[in-house]
This record gives structure tokens, C-alpha cells and sequence, in this order.
């Protein structure tokens, strides 16, 4: 509460404070018949103080944002519409992004293929039949120069979904922008660099957790000092979700994750109201309409109060909840896939209904392949549909107060406290989630210790899940015990087990071409006969000595990265000096 917002105001009175001073944009706020509408509906003052329970629910843009961050919702600003995309070479995935900035879309999403993803060149033995297939192949800065050829980093916001190898990447586009004469100071966009989901659900690592956190702090001090807009660290559910989990373990787990950033931006000395606005979120919306809205819902209601009250944060951007959308890949079917506009259409209604920052919709045939360029359309304008015909953006926080959707909030918040409360079982503090003094002690006591010695309670449960397998069985199990009520017909789902007749034709789809593959594996053997070598390896022995000492990473990797040092010759020096992480066989 700010000191223009005196205690005895009501939660109205502070939402309409704060709504007389946002901006508003030039739109039509009335329903397709012309009636008028209203910002936000809540309860009278006299109701709203008889309920001591409402706070929980509050007014959107005031404490706990349950209702979302702004007091206009999207009266203000739309959600931004972010499609995924890469396929092939940076030069077909940069015609595709102009295709989408062309016909609406308002940022950029950028899919790496597997090898990328994994720290490998395209001409690595292990890349062989794989380059360009899931996403777009990223070798050095010179391919992140093609692949926003004609797009000025610094006037789109730019989202990079890759973990294991996030860190050398990020050089990679900083390099692009300087190339292009931006300001990289004043560069907006997303990293996902999440490496916890990675050992819980998509297992996608180069090293052990501790390497990789060591990169993702240097990553975050280096934003935090240089590029302050820039948001490090995407904390995905979205993958966490796709692996089976059910919606309460997602925004549990995710969560959690989040928290443990939180501590290792503590750990560094950081200032938790400067990083924690750097931190977002990835979150997957499933089919099941009110059960995805209410899961939303508790996130930020979660998130703001553990910030708050364990982590110390004081200003409320700090306990922000900010958060990107994709519809449910996983609901995506095979079986008549003309069915999947409908499911994906639902999704991305549940998102906007529970408040998304930006989002992400499937195509139809993302099942069977990469998007053609008619059904990525498809997809955009499903995302248009929904923002410029249906009315949803008129008022925040539309189904604030349902007895069913505030219940369902409500019990998924439950369920996700019981989970952090093992995970932190699980940890060295011997505290559950129910003890958040005892927790905001434990942390005040650590922060900026960089001995190696200090406990931090979430990020110990964690690593302590990962080693032992925990995330992966209770994922496993949830995935388990839904596959069983398909098989029983308890759950049903269209053109699959129920319905499964179709006069629907096949699909015509998106295939790469093998060709795709020999050109750039031969562009990548000229580049590497045309560049200095003798700087290359410098850079690299000096990145290498770099990391033998406490001192920041980024600027080395930079250098390497400037004179075109590959990923994977980055990736492979620090394996040799790190090791690489094999998963334990469970059973």
C-alpha cells in the first residue's frame, strides 16, 4: 500500500485510485449490441467489508492480484500476441517471422531445433537428421544475424525458448543487436534459460544443476546492471504440464522453480525488488476451461504473497506475477485435426480470461508436424478473433467472483502450499510452507553469502527432488492415472475414444527438406574457414579461465561469441571443464 492509499480506503476506492491514473486505449467498450460496460464489477462497499474473505479475491491491479496487475486489465493494453516459431535455416525462419509481425502479431517467439537445444553444431555427428526439423538451427552470431535480418532488435520484444545452452545464445543476440546498432542496454524480450523444469519434465541439460545455476547467476547480474528491461529467466510449466503433470503439480512445481531463483538472485547479493521483475513465467493452458483460469489465478496470488512475506520484496512490481501462454501441445490430436482449432480456441480463451501477459496459440497440425504457413495463420487469427470480436477485453477480470471459479482457485492454491510444503521437507531447513517466518529468517540470513555454505530452503528441496527422482515419479504418476481414465472412457476426447467417425481429408504438412541440413552444414564449414582462429581459441581459453573463478561469465562469452565462435565449441569447452549430467536409472 502506497501512501496515497490510506488503510481506511476500501478496495474499491484504491482500484478506482489507481484506474483514474492508467492509461486507457482509443477502443470501443461495449458489448456487440452497444451496451455499455463497465471497467470492473465487484461488490458494493458495504458488501466488500462484510466479507473478510475478499481480500483474497481483491480488485484487479492491488495486493494479491488475484484478479491481475493492472487496474484496467486490457482496457490498458491487449495481451501481446507471441507465436512460436523457427523451422529450417535462420533465413526461412526470418521470412516466417515477417509473415507473422506483418499480419498482427506483436513479438516474436523463437523455436531452436534439437541440436541447437543441446549445444551441438550442426555438423555434429550427434546433430546428423535432426538440423532444422523442431525448430530453427543456430550455430553462431552469424545465423542470429540472418534470423532477424530486416527486424531492429530493439523495436520488437523477442522470446528465445531454449535452457541448456541459454547463456552462450543470449551472447549470440546481443551480438546480432550490436551488429545492427541497437542499444543493447535498452533491449526487451525473454529468455527462458529455466534449468530446473529441464531435470523435472523436458531434460534438455548440458551440465550438473550447480554449472548451470552458476551461468543463470551470471546472466541475471549481468541484466540486472546492463539491460535492465530484459527478462532473464522464463520460468516454464508449459513443459512440466506437457509431461503429464496435472494442473495444481504445474503451478506448484513452477512456482517452486521460481522461488529457487529467487534465491540464487539473494545469493548473489542482488536486490530482490531489482531482479524479481526480471523474472516471468511459461505456463501451459490445458482444455479444461474454468480448472486453467483458476490455476492463473492462484499463481498470482501465490507468487505476490511469497514474495512478500519470505522473500522480502516491497515494491510491487517486485511481486508481480508476469506471465507468457501457449495452448496445450499435449491436447493436440492426430486423430481429426481439424478438431484441434476448437480445443485450441477454448485454451486461449481460458488464458485471456485468466489474465496472460502474452500468448502462444497451436496450430491444427502441430501434432503431425511444424506449422505451413495457412495454418500458422489459423492460429493467429484465432488469438485476433478472440481480442477483436468477442468482447472478453472490455472488463478486468470478468469471472472475478464466481462461487465456482474463486472455490476452484481457492483449492488448486491449497494444493500447490501442500506441494511446496515437501519440497521443502525434502530440503536441508527442516521448514514447511506453513512456517514463512521461520522461512524469511532462514533467507534474511543468507543473503549475499557467496561461501557455498548457506542452505537456501526452496533450492535445497529442489535439488534434493531432481537427485532423487521425486518431480519425475509424481509427474509420472499423474500421467499414468489420467492415460487409465482415458483407456476406461471416464475422460473422453473427441475423434479418439469417442466420435470417431470423420469425413475430414488428410492434412497437408509442413516436411523440411534433408537439403535443408547439407547447406548448413556447408555454410558452417565456410564460416569456420573464414574466420581467425587463433582468436577463437584465445576466446575460448580465456572463457574457460574465466569460469575457474568467481568473476562474471557473460563478458568472455561475448568476446568468444564476437568473433564467431560456434555453440557448439563453447557448449564442448565447457563440458571438458564441467562434465556433462547423466540422469540416474530409476525404476
Amino acid at each position: 500500500m502506497t501512501m496515497t492509499e490510506p488503510q481506511q480506503m476500501t478496495g474499491r476506492e484504491r482500484w478506482q485510485q489507481r484506474f483514474d491514473t492508467a492509461r486507457v486505449r482509443d477502443a470501443d467498450f461495449t458489448t456487440l449490441s452497444g451496451m455499455e460496460v463497465d471497467a470492473v464489477y465487484g461488490p458494493s462497499p458495504e458488501q466488500e467489508s462484510a466479507d473478510p474473505d475478499f481480500d483474497r479475491i481483491g480488485w484487479p491491479g492491488v495486493y494479491p492480484f488475484t484478479r491481475g496487475l493492472y487496474p484496467n486489465g486490457y482496457r490498458g493494453r491487449t495481451w501481446t500476441i507471441r507465436q512460436f516459431a523457427g523451422f529450417g535455416n535462420a533465413k526461412q525462419t526470418n521470412e516466417r517471422y515477417k509473415m507473422i509481425l506483418g499480419r498482427g502479431g506483436g513479438g516474436l517467439s523463437v523455436a531452436f531445433d534439437m541440436p541447437t537445444l543441446m549445444g551441438r553444431d550442426s555438423d555434429d555427428s550427434m546433430s546428423l537428421g535432426e538440423v532444422g526439423h523442431c525448430g530453427v538451427a543456430i550455430d553462431s552470431a552469424n545465423d542470429m544475424d540472418l534470423l532477424f535480418s530486416d527486424i531492429k532488435l530493439d523495436g520488437v520484444t523477442t522470446s528465445m525458448t531454449i535452457s541448456g545452452p541459454a547463456v552462450p545464445v543470449f551472447c549470440m543476440y546481443l551480438v546480432a543487436a550490436e551488429r545492427q546498432g541497437c542499444d543493447t542496454g535498452a533491449l526487451n524480450g525473454t529468455l527462458q534459460t529455466d534449468i530446473f523444469k529441464e531435470y523435472i519434465a523436458q531434460k534438455e541439460w548440458l551440465f550438473a544443476p550447480e554449472p548451470h545455476l552458476r551461468l543463470i547467476g551470471d546472466l541475471m547480474e549481468y541484466c540486472d546492471s546492463n539491460i535492465p528491461a530484459y527478462k532473464p529467466l522464463s520460468v516454464s510449466g508449459y513443459h512440466i504440464r506437457e509431461a503429464g503433470s496435472t494442473a495444481a503439480q504445474e503451478l506448484a512445481f513452477t512456482l517452486a522453480d521460481g522461488f529457487g531463483y529467487v534465491e540464487l538472485g539473494l545469493s548473489r547479493g542482488l536486490d530482490v525488488n531489482s531482479f524479481a521483475p526480471g523474472l516471468s513465467f511459461f505456463f501451459d493452458s490445458h482444455v479444461d476451461f474454468f480448472e486453467e483460469i483458476a490455476k492463473f489465478r492462484a499463481a498470482r496470488r501465490i507468487w505476490a504473497r511469497w514474495l512478500r512475506d519470505v522473500y522480502g520484496a516491497t515494491s510491487e512490481k517486485a511481486q508481480w506475477l508476469r506471465f507468457h501462454t501457449q495452448t496445450a501441445g499435449v491436447s493436440l490430436t492426430a486423430q481429426q485435426p481439424l478438431n484441434n482449432v476448437v480445443r485450441t480456441a477454448t485454451e486461449a480463451l481460458a488464458a485471456v480470461l485468466g489474465g496472460t501477459n502474452s500468448l502462444h496459440t497451436n496450430a491444427l497440425d502441430e501434432t503431425l508436424a511444424l506449422p505451413t504457413e495457412q495454418s500458422a495463420e489459423v492460429a493467429l487469427r484465432t488469438q485476433q478473433v478472440i481480442m477483436e470480436e468477442t468482447g472478453v477485453a472490455n472488463v478486468a477480470d470478468p469471472l472475478g467472483g464466481s462461487w465456482y471459479v474463486e472455490a476452484l482457485t481457492d483449492k488448486i492454491e491449497a494444493e500447490a502450499e501442500r506441494i511446496f510444503d515437501s519440497i521443502l521437507r525434502m530440503g536441508t531447513s527442516g521448514l514447511g510452507a506453513e512456517d514463512k517466518d521461520a522461512l524469511a529468517d532462514v533467507v534474511r540470513s543468507n543473503i549475499g553469502d557467496k561461501s557455498g555454505d548457506a542452505q537456501w530452503p526452496m533450492t535445497s528441496g529442489i535439488l534434493r527432488g531432481i537427485e532423487e527422482g521425486w518431480f519425475m515419479s509424481e509427474i509420472a504418476d499423474a500421467a499414468f492415472q489420467h492415460q487409465i481414465s482415458l483407456e476406461k472412457g471416464d475422460k473422453r476426447v473427441v475423434g479418439v475414444n469417442c466420435l470417431t467417425e470423420s469425413v475430414a481429408n488428410e492434412l497437408e504438412i509442413l516436411r523440411v527438406s534433408h537439403e535443408v541440413e547439407k547447406e548448413q552444414v556447408r555454410e558452417l564449414s565456410s564460416r569456420k574457414d573464414g574466420r581467425d582462429q587463433a582468436a577463437v581459441q584465445a576466446a575460448l581459453t580465456t572463457m574457460v579461465e574465466v569460469s575457474r573463478t568467481q568473476e562474471n561469465m557473460i563478458p568472455a562469452m561475448l568476446d568468444a561469441v564476437r568473433v564467431e565462435a560456434t555453440l557448439g565449441e563453447i557448449c564442448n569447452a565447457l563440458r571438458d571443464e564441467w562434465g556433462v549430467y547423466r540422469e540416474p536409472a530409476r525404476f
